[in-house]
């Protein structure tokens, strides 16, 4: 089966240290998603609109290697217990794909390259292949009652933000891009192995450069920067 990538994602992650785990943590990071010349036809996507919600299927692209293991160590379990890859959203997968449940905000018809698609809620990387975009059906689609296996015993990780006020008014980051911020680093981006509260940790994060410290269960930041 020959995959065509119909478009690619951008959102304000340029690597992959800071990337939500699962898409919908942070309902404010927003993506944008461009279409390749072949598939701008407004006429695929007449009723989109309607939809609150999509499920985008994607392409682990950074992920991508020759070989494949059948266990991995889920980040939820601190990356100390191995389980199957099958039982978990690893990226390292024999097929690299992802699949993320995201918010339709706007389908934008005036760019030039339209159709354009805007969602929130994203969890890719900047320039994320995209291979096809599904509507999200709540009565087929939602489960309050599913299991969540080896997830339901673990907690979702979340830290104390600081943001020192000098820093915020220097930068100017300001409104919906610093809520985005302040929801990725309450999901506390390190890896689960690292603990080192003299360790100063540095992501980027749209046109702005972050650096922070995590003491017990307090995230400082301590340089932020407009690149």
């Amino acid at each position: 089966m020959e995959m065509k990538m119909i478009g690619r994602i951008h959102t304000d992650f340029v690597t992959k240290f800071g990337v939500p785990r699962q898409s919908g943590l942070v309902p404010e990071l927003m993506g944008k998603i461009v279409l390749e010349p072949e598939y701008r036809n407004p006429d695929a996507f007449r009723g989109l609109e309607e939809f609150s919600h999509l499920w985008l299927v994607w392409e682990f692209s950074e992920a991508v290697r020759p070989e494949w293991s059948p266990t991995v160590r889920p980040p939820r379990l601190g990356g100390n217990r191995r389980v199957g890859v099958f039982a978990t959203r690893s990226p390292f997968r024999p097929n690299p794909i992802g699949l993320s449940c995201v918010k339709l905000e706007q389908i934008d018809l005036q760019d030039s390259r339209k159709p354009v698609i805007w969602v929130s809620g994203v969890d890719m990387m900047d320039g994320t292949p995209i291979y096809d975009i599904k509507p999200y059906l709540p009565y087929a689609d939602s489960h309050p009652g599913a299991k969540g296996g080896f997830t339901d015993g673990t907690q979702v990780r979340r830290v104390k933000v600081e943001f020192p006020e000098e820093l915020v008014a220097a930068s100017e980051i300001s409104g919906e891009k610093l809520q985005a911020l302040r929801g990725v680093l309450e999901q506390d981006p390190r890896p689960r192995y690292q603990k080192d509260p003299e360790r100063i940790y540095g992501m980027s994060f749209g046109e702005y450069e972050v650096k922070f410290t995590v003491q017990e269960n307090v995230l400082r930041v301590v340089e932020l920067v407009r690149g």
